[in-house]
């Protein structure tokens, strides 16, 4: 497995990954692994937008986002966004990173091994510390959490759902 940032040649690859949120019904998550765009050549543009800070939606800040892929294939596990620092609504409820995994490839550790990637890719950046916020009722995200390393700080109320913050110390 590896993380990587898109390329033209994975056009097919994330339709079906988007596609099968929806076909589940299910929010895309980490909303950056679409953004706003509706083309896969806007989503490219956005995201290499995102990640030089240019024409951000108010309350963002730059950000990078990555695929889970399989070195076997060019099949897409999962998506993993890393914010560049904290403004106060990503430090009380957001984090420094967002994940997902696609419905179909869930309870097969790749979160684990998708975050524990990201978390070097946060280390290049001089990362010292990462925060990642899960709702309490998502034990699968606290368990990838805390396997690596995520301490519970506190938990706090985010639009009537109990929320935890996790720390990483890098």
């Amino acid at each position: 497995m590896k993380l990587i940032k898109l390329t033209k040649e994975y056009k097919c690859e994330w339709e079906d990954l988007i596609n099968e949120f929806k076909d589940n019904e299910e929010k895309l998550t980490p909303l950056a692994m679409k953004g706003n765009s509706n083309t896969f050549e806007e989503f490219l543009i956005e995201s290499n937008n995102n990640s030089k800070g240019i024409k951000l939606p108010y309350g963002f800040v730059p950000s990078d986002v990555y695929f889970l892929v399989d070195n076997n294939s060019k099949n897409l596990l999962g998506a993993i966004d890393i914010r560049h620092y904290l403004n106060e609504y990503l430090l009380q409820y957001g984090g420094n990173i967002g994940y997902g995994i696609r419905p179909s490839e869930r309870q097969k550790g790749y979160a684990t091994e998708m975050l524990a990637l990201a978390l070097e890719e946060c280390k290049k950046r001089k990362i010292q510390k990462v925060l990642i916020t899960c709702f309490k009722n998502n034990y699968a995200s606290a368990h990838t959490i805390i396997k690596n390393g995520g301490i519970l700080e506190n938990e706090v109320i985010d639009d009537g759902k109990v929320k935890q913050r996790y720390w990483i110390k890098l």
